[in-house]
């Protein structure tokens, strides 16, 4: 049976975890503010290159460029973001069971994968797949050049016909306690910027076309349009899968602090039972032994 040494050392050592999930929910709480601060920055960036190159693309009659090629899905790239860390909840398992519904649609295919994050890299190393291209250590320090190797790698794959399609699976950001685990078909460039049917119906009352005039040629401008736009895409994507796992994180501290307090309540309530019945057996002795001795 625990003694009461034994349950003050156990609430001891449960108070110090308390502390450490404590502290690293404050931590998580200050790189949330600034990930989320920064993916809501460049979205308004991200929609209005995707109108411009919607509009300039809605004016060439038969757009030609190599990133819209579309050809028979035989060889597919995934690009999976995912943590650089754990003790995040959920948020690690979930994207890469968002990506093995990627890789089972293709099964009868040839799949490469480009892990983008620590802990993606290892799950999916340690499955077998092979990798193309990976990035561990980014997510924390968002930089644009991160995003710009990455898409120059996917461009070059699928210019080259190495890959017929490119995939990014990541969570997008809505709030604290709420993500979106989201699948986006990154190429081939098909429907540039589809968004949803709420944000459609608000657009057509609110958002009218934009005439834009271009002085240079069709071809020179999808030249620079499309690598930038597959570039922001994933810029988007490593801005909402960082502010995504923060609030992961965040949330999943919070909870474990709470459950140290339980757990701390327990113990000292059956440590203050304990306690007394000593007491109570105690007393016992001594009243007996008084009772026998007289």
């Amino acid at each position: 049976m625990a003694t009461l040494l034994d349950f003050r050392r156990r609430i001891r050592s449960v108070k110090n975890s308390q502390q450490i999930t404590r502290a690293m929910k404050f931590v998580a709480a200050a790189r949330l503010r600034r990930a989320q601060e920064a993916a809501l920055a460049a979205r308004p960036y991200v929609q209005e290159l995707t109108r411009v190159l919607r509009s300039t693309m809605a004016r060439i009659q038969e757009p030609q460029h190599p990133l819209l090629e579309r050809r028979e899905e035989k060889n597919v790239l995934a690009i999976v973001l995912t943590g650089e860390r754990g003790l995040a909840g959920a948020f690690n398992a979930n994207i890469l069971r968002k990506a093995n519904e990627v890789f089972r649609a293709h099964c009868d295919k040839k799949v490469l994968t480009i892990p983008v994050g620590k802990k993606g890299r290892d799950a999916l190393k340690k499955a077998g797949f092979t990798f193309a291209g990976e990035w561990i250590n980014v997510l924390a320090r968002v930089e644009f050049k991160t995003a710009r190797e990455i898409a120059k790698l996917t461009t070059d794959l699928y210019a080259e016909h190495q890959v017929d399609s490119v995939y990014i699976i990541f969570s997008e950001f809505k709030s604290v306690v709420a993500a979106n685990l989201t699948i986006e078909k990154l190429l081939p460039v098909e429907a540039i910027g589809e968004d949803s049917k709420e944000q459609q119906e608000s657009k057509k009352s609110s958002e009218t076309p934009v005439d834009y005039i271009h002085e240079q040629p069709e071809a020179q401008l999808l030249n620079k349009l499309l690598p930038r736009y597959v570039e922001t895409q994933i810029l988007r994507a490593m801005l909402e899968s960082s502010a995504s796992e923060y609030a992961a994180r965040m949330t999943a501290m919070e909870s474990a602090t709470k459950n140290a307090g339980d757990v701390i309540d327990a113990l000292t309530l059956h440590m203050n039972k304990v306690r007394q019945a000593a007491i109570t057996k105690e007393i016992i002795e001594i009243v007996s032994g008084a009772t026998y001795g007289a």
